[in-house]
């Protein structure tokens, strides 16, 4: 839905836009749902669930980055495909967070995906209110996710280093024992 108001936008009428922020509440919806309706029907899967979700999440995210690139036009196509990588990114920093610590966080910083849900919305409908807004918004938002990614990676890695740190000390311990 978000992709096809980028296309329609291009070549029908820029309001198409708005049905972009239509297709992130119905996705925002369905993604709230779903484990919700699974689990009240006693019909969960966790693992199936989780893995479902992750591979959905990010077939959406290109989706709405070709969508993108489709939309704008010179250069700025470029920021559609580092918008992508940087929330990819984004995404491994989340599973590798889990791996360590055994606890499931999907923000990016002190964002999580409604707010970003959110702040896509209203660059979109900036856009059809100041055509070309989207252009800058996209590449303040590739900055700041590059910040929060960045500085993610560098706490990911301190948790990563004190988690060998006492794997390390539980193992001589064992030996000693």
């Amino acid at each position: 839905m978000i992709l096809g108001s980028f296309i329609l936008a291009e070549y029908v009428d820029i309001r198409y836009l708005l049905l972009g922020i239509v297709g992130f509440f119905v996705q925002w919806f369905g993604d709230s749902l779903d484990g919700r309706i699974a689990f009240y029907r006693n019909k969960s899967r966790r693992w199936y669930g989780f893995a479902l979700d992750i591979v959905m999440d990010w077939i959406s995210t290109v989706f709405i980055g070709l969508g993108y690139v489709l939309y704008t036009v010179g250069d700025y196509k470029y920021l559609g495909f580092t918008l992508v990588a940087l929330y990819g990114w984004a995404m491994i920093i989340s599973q590798l967070r889990y791996k360590i610590t055994d606890k499931y966080t999907i923000d990016a910083g002190i964002l999580g995906p409604t707010e970003v849900r959110v702040i896509i919305s209203l660059v979109m409908f900036f856009e059809v209110l100041m055509p070309g807004s989207i252009n800058w918004c996209v590449l303040a938002i590739c900055i700041a996710l590059f910040i929060i990614n960045t500085n993610d990676t560098r706490l990911l890695l301190k948790l990563g280093d004190a988690k060998d740190k006492e794997d390390k000390l539980r193992k001589q311990q064992e030996e000693a024992s």
